[in-house]
């Protein structure tokens, strides 16, 4: 301790202005991390002309805690990420710490700049672009955050939102489900819809979903805000595509060899030209493992899977499977993500988007 305040005011001496305090292998208990942080600002003379900052990681799940303590004892900036992701358990939650000083914030007494209505769109975002999905009971942005099941928890909300509810899901930016689109649902309902979600997209792109929404709506009997937001994510997450997949035939079962068929138009670079069809057939231990193969026959290079997950979008029998899985070629990983209500196209298109 006596070297460290000796290197924090000489560093400040030398015109350092943050001084970061981290816990990088996130051992530390929030007292002990508190403490520490007391002693730095109470034992170093020049402290008052810097910042004390911290960056606390999440492998015994005490990031978030370690950082509220030292904010407790003279931290006045902490390092946290979207979702809490980060190396091995990830580092301290932006959402968890933004919110507990909103909810608690008789307790704190302190303010930040964080637009918390827009913590929900930016942890998907977050998700989509890393290809890590949020787990289904992480806090302030999992899909049951907000999700009461036991039936006194339910008599509890309907009575009164605030018996078990500290927030509420509009604080944070999610938008309430809603079953009022459906396959007779016309241009400008779909359109008002999307502007409700919180999206701004150019006409060009709302035309291009709307198409994959009327697909999806005499596909599915109700659609889910989940499912408009799906489609809105899978159109415009990544840049022009050149290979679309534009057939797909798979079967399986307990006494065939799985087998697929797939076809994969290559777009050309001139508007005239005619775009380039590319057909294989492969075999495989399952129907999606089949696909893969088949697209691995058009692509022609070493290509590793290295992670695959399959989820539900929204409820029900008929609801949008999303995949999200990624890719490593030559010691770089690439994602994808591909939703439909089939779930060997959801792969297929997941696996497509990883490619381009």
């Amino acid at each position: 301790m006596d070297f460290l305040c000796k290197v924090v005011e000489a560093v400040i001496d030398a015109g350092a202005t943050t001084i970061n305090i981290p816990d990088t292998v996130g051992y530390s208990l929030p007292t002990e991390f508190g403490e520490k942080i007391a002693e730095i600002k109470k034992r170093v003379s020049n402290i008052n002309k810097a910042i004390i900052s911290v960056h606390c990681h999440n492998d015994l799940g005490l990031a978030v805690a370690n950082s509220l303590f030292a904010m407790e004892n003279g931290a006045r900036q902490i390092e946290c990420t979207i979702n809490g992701i980060g190396e091995r358990a990830g580092n301290a939650s932006l959402e968890e710490i933004a919110m507990i000083l909103k909810v608690r914030s008789q307790y704190y007494n302190f303010k930040h700049s964080i637009k918390i209505n827009e913590i929900y769109n930016t942890s998907k975002l977050v998700s989509r672009l890393t290809g890590i999905s949020v787990q289904a009971n992480k806090a302030i942005v999992g899909a049951n955050a907000f999700a009461h099941e036991s039936g006194i928890h339910q008599d509890g909300i309907l009575k009164d939102r605030e018996t078990y509810e500290i927030m509420t899901p509009i604080d944070v930016g999610i938008p309430e489900s809603s079953l009022v689109l459906g396959k007779h649902s016309g241009r400008h309902a779909f359109f008002k819809k999307i502007k409700d979600l919180g999206y701004k997209l150019e006409n060009k792109n709302l035309e291009q979903i709307f198409e994959k929404f009327k697909v999806l709506a005499d596909k599915k009997k109700t659609i889910f805000d989940e499912d408009i937001i799906a489609l809105v994510e899978e159109d415009t997450a990544y840049g022009k595509e050149i290979f679309i997949l534009d057939y797909l035939n798979a079967t399986a079962g307990s006494r065939i060899i799985p087998t697929a068929t797939v076809e994969i138009l290559k777009k050309s670079d001139t508007k005239k030209a005619k775009p380039i069809i590319f057909r294989e057939t492969a075999h495989g231990s399952g129907p999606v493992d089949a696909v893969y193969k088949a697209i691995d026959k058009i692509i022609d290079i070493n290509i590793k899977l290295t992670d695959f997950l399959l989820r539900s979008v929204s409820s029900g029998e008929d609801a949008l499977g999303e995949v999200i899985l990624k890719v490593e070629y030559k010691g770089i990983t690439y994602s994808g993500k591909g939703t439909s209500t089939d779930i060997v196209e959801a792969s297929a298109k997941a696996y497509m988007q990883a490619n381009q």
